[in-house]
């Protein structure tokens, strides 16, 4: 092809030149004047004749003139001697040479008019300093699909012409750090999704985000209502809105108000009503004042003088950590059960939980809720200044002696008396020590020997006349020259020789009971309350033992004797006045103490030097002067239930036993109220009792244990008594929700005998 037909080339097509590997100048020249990214411009019609007819001119013209006038147009600045090689040059290297240096901008001299315009190398310019369409932005014409899928890829998408768009150059996390600190611009800065530019959003477009976000019209410009036209005026209008004529009621005064107004004249007049005193400058004035300032003291001088500081906030434990140990952490069950309890009952008011890393924690729920807490405990809780003493803590405790330090007392199990075919209910010692009675639920009465456990003698009694074959107690007189036992079973006490031990004892307590005669005032006496009646010699049962018989009119629970073994006392707790009964053996006579019913008596004892009286009923414990006939004292337990009770040898101290699981010593010389509450059984306590000569006490409950206690009295009466638990006895086993019924020491020896529902009688030493 000659270099006329190739400069004749109809401008608006496009020229295809393959790019080698020489040419990578001329297509970074390419991208740089057109990336696809700037609008295309306009070419109207006439544009396109005058090119056309400027094209069939420039065809006429010689060629060195037409070489000359495309280097004028192109815009480059040609030396003289590069002049000379163009003259010189043949058409096929001038075409050669042009199509060289104008490849890179073949493509924009086809668009732009065939006129003399300056083609320079020109940065990429901002698409949109000068973009003012509120349409969509079609430049990336990649359509409805996700933009992750270039993130691989060194561009973002193409454009119109199908060329790529090349994402912009990014910085690492350090470059970005740096504009954020160094660009105050930097938090209007926006990403474009589509293009990859980052755009400065301008006052207006700020404006516009934040009347989106408070639900705003997007113009600030913009009313949002209509102006208010006050169409009923006060104003008199040429043509009022209304016209109705003004009712009746407008100008007539109301009857009501005359009569309203006429009672309140009559009140002034009367002096009923007053007028309101007008208030003084002093009273108008409000008066301030401190709500917690003392009467004479000056603000300053006060806060100076009691500065009280806010007590500070605990610091956190181990399960408010974010990675909190795993023993910190709640289960299942614990996070069900501390949900379902109160606020106040919860130990923690949150839930510990654990998280791998810092980064995971969220924010706490309740951080407002807790500082608005803790103001308002800081603004209206008054604080007062308390005096702290520095005590050791171990000093408060008291100083106990070891139980090493306190013995004899009893440790272990000896002997185990066994023959009972029930419950034995009670027990009792002889006092010598070498005997041993007990009653069972089976109806016997059996007799041991204390240091060998072999049943010497054992009394069936008999149903019948005598009612309900239970034993409910039995009592040894304690007078060493009389061998008798007391024994209690249903309405009938039974005064029974056992005939062991020495005989000269046993001959001489039957020859006093026969040498008895009733006299004359006796036989005659007043109201009898216990049938009084003797065993013949030929009756089967005397050669069991039996000699004396006492009917009652109620059931008997408990009988007890008098220190020096001519009284004993029987209780019947459904007796109502004729609860405690008193009987005198010498004279075989019963007296009733009381007129009136104090309440259900549990258990009633002998004091062992004075003439008192203790009866216990359920809450209570009175104490009775014998002699003056008076009440002496009323012990307040502090239980519920009183089910046993012991008197020290002393008589000044008393322990109760009740069926709350309390154990209560009281102190008669220092208070009505308990000295001290033992809280040891976990079950009720059954029976207590003191030992008569070792500073011992036991105790025996349904948990299946007799708890052994030193318990020492002083005779300094400044001096407290000293209480110290040292034992735990167990061996009975439980049955029937019993345990341990009843527990006697021995009278000389630091021994305790108990009884159980197990059937057993246990020898502890």
């Amino acid at each position: 092809m000659s270099s006329k037909s190739r400069s004749k080339r109809k401008p608006d097509q496009f020229d295809f030149v393959d790019k080698g590997a020489n040419d990578s100048d001329s297509s970074e020249s390419e991208e740089s004047v057109y990336s696809g990214l700037e609008e295309e411009p306009d070419t109207s019609e006439e544009d396109q004749e005058q090119s056309s007819n400027q094209s069939d001119n420039d065809s006429s013209d010689n060629d060195d003139d037409e070489d000359i006038t495309l280097d004028d147009k192109s815009g480059l600045e040609l030396s003289t001697e590069q002049r000379k090689e163009l003259s010189t040059a043949s058409d096929d290297e001038l075409n050669e040479i042009n199509d060289q240096r104008y490849t890179g901008n073949v493509k924009s001299q086809n668009r732009k008019q065939r006129k003399q315009i300056t083609v320079k190398t020109a940065d990429r310019p901002d698409e949109y300093d000068y973009d003012s369409s509120d349409e969509e932005d079609i430049r990336n014409t990649v359509g409805n699909i996700p933009l992750e899928w270039y993130r691989e890829y060194p561009h973002i998408g193409y454009d119109i012409e199908g060329n790529r768009l090349l994402k912009p150059e990014k910085g690492d996390q350090l470059d970005e750090f740096l504009s954020k600190m160094d660009n105050p611009n930097y938090w209007r800065t926006v990403t474009n999704k589509m293009t990859g530019q980052n755009v400065v959003l301008s006052k207006e477009d700020l404006g516009l985000i934040q009347n989106l976000q408070s639900s705003k019209h997007p113009d600030s410009m913009a009313e949002n209502y209509q102006p208010w036209i006050d169409f009923f005026t006060h104003e008199k209008m040429i043509h009022p809105v209304t016209n109705h004529p003004q009712h009746k009621r407008s100008f007539i005064p109301s009857k009501w108000e005359k009569l309203k107004v006429g009672q309140m004249v009559h009140a002034l007049k009367m002096g009923w009503m007053k007028p309101t005193k007008a208030k003084t400058e002093e009273e108008e004035e409000e008066n301030f004042y401190m709500l917690w300032k003392e009467d004479e003291e000056s603000e300053i001088t006060r806060r100076y003088r009691a500065h009280l500081p806010a007590p500070k906030m605990p610091l956190p434990s181990h399960a408010e950590s974010y990675n909190p140990p795993p023993e910190y952490l709640l289960t299942k069950e614990e996070e069900e059960k501390w949900q379902n309890m109160e606020p106040e009952e919860r130990r923690m008011n949150f839930l510990p939980q654990k998280y791998s890393s810092l980064r995971l924690v969220p924010a706490y729920k309740r951080f407002i809720n807790e500082h608005f807490e803790r103001c308002l405990d800081l603004y209206l809780c008054p604080r007062k200044p308390k005096i702290r003493m520095n005590i050791n803590p171990e000093d408060l405790i008291p100083k106990l002696p070891k139980p090493r330090d306190l013995q004899p007392f009893p440790t272990a199990q000896a002997i185990v008396y066994r023959g009972h075919s029930d419950i034995v209910r009670t027990i009792s010692v002889d006092p010598t020590g070498q005997w041993l009675v007990s009653g069972s639920d089976d109806g016997s009465v059996r007799f041991w020997e204390v240091s060998t456990g072999r049943c010497m003698k054992s009394i069936t009694m008999e149903t019948g006349s005598l009612g309900n074959m239970c034993i409910r107690s039995v009592a040894w007189n304690p007078h060493p020259d009389v061998s008798l036992v007391a024994i209690a079973m249903g309405q009938t006490v039974i005064l029974v020789n056992p005939g062991l031990g020495d005989k000269m004892v046993t001959n001489n307590t039957d020859n006093v009971l026969h040498s008895f005669s009733p006299t004359e005032e006796e036989s005659t006496g007043k109201k009898v309350y216990a049938d009084w009646s003797s065993i013949d010699t030929s009756d089967k049962r005397f050669e069991n033992g039996f000699r004396l018989l006492l009917q009652h009119p109620k059931e008997v629970s408990q009988v007890t004797w008098h220190g020096r073994g001519d009284y004993f006392a029987s209780v019947m707790p459904k007796g109502d006045s004729m609860s405690v009964l008193i009987h005198q053996l010498s004279r075989r006579r019963s007296q009733n103490p009381f007129n009136k019913s104090k309440g259900m008596v549990q258990c009633v004892l002998f004091h062992p030097v004075r003439p008192f009286l203790f009866v216990a009923t359920q809450r209570y414990v009175r104490v009775y002067n014998l002699l003056k006939q008076e009440l002496s004292k009323k012990l307040m337990t502090n239980c519920k239930w009183v089910s046993s009770m012991a008197v020290h040898s002393g008589g000044d101290n008393i322990i109760i036993g009740s069926y709350d699981c309390r154990l209560s010593w009281f102190d008669l010389d220092v208070s009505t109220k308990p000295y001290q509450t033992l809280r040891h059984h976990k079950r009720a306590v059954r029976a207590v009792n003191y030992h008569k000569k070792y500073p011992l006490f036991a105790s025996a409950s349904d948990d299946g244990t007799v708890i052994v206690c030193h318990g020492m009295v002083y005779n300094d009466l400044l001096k407290n008594p000293l209480i110290v638990p040292v034992k735990i006895l167990k061996g009975h086993a439980i049955s029937h929700d019993l345990g341990v019924l009843d527990c006697v020491f021995h009278p000389s020896q630091p021994w305790v005998f108990s009884c159980g529902a197990d059937t057993t009688i246990r020898l502890f030493t």
